[in-house]
């Protein structure tokens, strides 16, 4: 189907959310207007930085609330866009059922708008790197678009923490093929990684885990990552941009999936070493990290990271789709730290002198 048109209108789900709040102030700067959807219009701690954008000033930005729970929260709102950017989460991605009957009941409000050309589905890398075995990293070491779960994997389910992975899954399949099935639209998987980056609204320091991780470690406390896996960041501006330019594509088909990271990798305790050497001024004091596995899984760190040091992160396909351009994880960090201290008003921990 037909790219978004320059100046078309998009409905962004999640709009008050970490990834959707740039995803909208993207899609503003680029010209578009954008019908941003959230659960209450009337809550000014969610919803007052997308407020305070210039494009809710003139018109060009429009608030709207729609309860993701609710089936047929969408029909109006639909009516008339361009495009969607669904990035909005589901409340339980254990529940298998619960989330195909939302994708369905959005799925029918993009096909009875009859308007929307391109609907661009926020996944996870988690659909990607996911495994019931780790070893099957070993196997299949490069973490690239076609590289999908053993999904017949006997440990692979909710209750060995993989309903996530199966629930976004679920989401991207469900799309892509109603879009088949109907003709009129296409669906496109965004894969981001670890969001990493500023936030614009105070709430947002508690959505998500990275940046969340983040607020924990200035202050003073934080934990190791499950697996040891190390960060795979991507700054959400750069994630944001990706989901729009997605949009804008000649070169993207229906049903493709295209990973949105850095390629970069970073060891969690290496993170907060990092923070007081790009911001000495802060007078930060990184504390000592929190190792809450068992003993059974500490015995196997060596082994853990090892398979994760033998990965191969790519990301060729959406730099040679959009043109994107991923920025360093130090920019990241920097300004989610500032942002977090700013308009989180984080108070870090600081060192004796500093104090």
């Amino acid at each position: 189907m037909a790219p978004v048109p320059k100046g078309g209108t998009v409905a962004v789900t999640g709009a008050a959310g970490f990834i959707g709040g740039w995803v909208v102030r993207r899609l503003l700067d680029k010209g578009y207007r954008v019908r941003a959807c959230v659960r209450n219009t009337d809550d000014p701690a969610r919803c007052g930085f997308l407020r305070a954008l210039p494009g809710h000033v003139s018109g060009r930005l429009t608030l709207h609330a729609a309860d993701l729970n609710d089936a047929g929260c969408f029909d109006d709102i639909f009516v008339g866009c361009h495009g969607v950017c669904h990035v909005s989460h589901v409340n339980d991605y254990n529940d298998a059922d619960a989330v195909q009957r939302i994708c369905d009941h959005i799925i029918a409000s993009v096909n009875a708008a009859g308007t929307v050309s391109r609907v661009v589905v926020t996944s996870s890398v988690a659909a990607v790197i996911s495994d019931g075995d780790i070893k099957e990293l070993i196997r299949r070491p490069v973490l690239y678009e076609d590289r999908y779960p053993m999904e017949t994997h006997p440990k692979f389910t909710p209750a060995r923490g993989f309903g996530y992975a199966r629930g976004k899954l679920i989401a991207q399949r469900a799309f892509a093929d109603a879009a088949e099935r109907s003709g009129q639209w296409d669906a496109i998987t965004c894969c981001p990684a670890d969001n990493v980056g500023p936030i614009q609204s105070a709430h947002q320091k508690y959505m998500g885990p990275w940046q969340s991780n983040i607020r924990t470690m200035l202050l003073g406390k934080y934990y190791q990552t499950p697996a040891y896996r190390p960060w795979m960041p991507v700054d959400v501006r750069d994630d944001a941009e990706s989901h729009v330019r997605l949009l804008e594509s000649a070169q993207v088909r229906n049903g493709e999936r295209y990973i949105a990271w850095s390629t970069e990798t970073r060891k969690v305790e290496d993170i907060c070493a990092m923070i007081p050497r790009l911001l000495p001024e802060l007078g930060f004091e990184p504390p000592a990290v929190t190792d809450p596995f068992p003993e059974r899984v500490q015995a196997r760190e060596a082994e853990l990271r090892s398979i994760w040091a033998g990965c191969a992160l790519r990301n060729d396909r959406i730099r040679a789709v959009t043109g994107v351009q991923f920025r360093p994880f130090e920019e990241s960090l920097m300004d989610c730290v500032e942002s977090l201290i700013a308009i989180g008003k984080v108070r870090p921990r600081r060192t004796a002198a500093a104090a």
